[in-house]
């Protein structure tokens, strides 16, 4: 096994790890979203510091679309070491391993409500910019590249939304 395929592993058995973590996340919160508070004190107060955090409809809609460009990203890198050529190319590799680890980051920053998830957003954004004008070009008729192309764009609108809308 060469070092990029170990690399290409550990980085993928890694992702997956954290998709699964922020899966988890974004359903409790969800739960917690449809349901309302369910932790209540002694004192007659709502709800506690653990309570996971109120979602809009936007940021659930971020989230999804975050895990699922990273899930896309993910299975790129497979079918682009198979097409082999310039699919390798070191710099698309990359892009597409950047792409799916922001796009972790980002849905789990967002799912615990971190006060930093606006900046986690505005990176992500142009990560999946970068990755959707990588794969278009390298496209042709090949159908896989153009839905990740296409997936990358709508991720980096829905989280340019989410940094300014956090930003205001």
């Amino acid at each position: 096994m060469s070092a990029m395929n170990r690399r290409t592993f550990v980085a993928t058995g890694a992702s997956i790890l954290a998709t699964g973590a922020s899966w988890m996340l974004v359903r409790g919160a969800e739960a917690a979203t449809q349901h309302g508070p369910s932790h209540h004190s002694g004192s007659g107060a709502v709800g506690t510091a653990m309570d996971p955090p109120q979602m809009n409809e936007d940021m659930q809609r971020c989230i999804r679309l975050c895990r699922d460009c990273h899930a896309r990203c993910i299975e790129l890198l497979d079918h682009c070491v198979t097409l082999g050529g310039r699919h390798v190319a070191p710099a698309h590799i990359r892009l597409l391993m950047d792409c799916a680890q922001l796009c972790t980051v980002t849905a789990d920053f967002m799912a615990r409500a971190s006060a930093l998830h606006d900046r986690t957003c505005t990176l992500c954004a142009e990560a999946c910019r970068r990755c959707a004008e990588s794969c278009a070009q390298l496209a042709g008729s090949d159908q896989l590249l153009k839905q990740c192309a296409e997936l990358c764009r709508h991720c980096a609108e829905s989280c340019d939304r989410m940094a300014i809308h956090s930003a205001a």
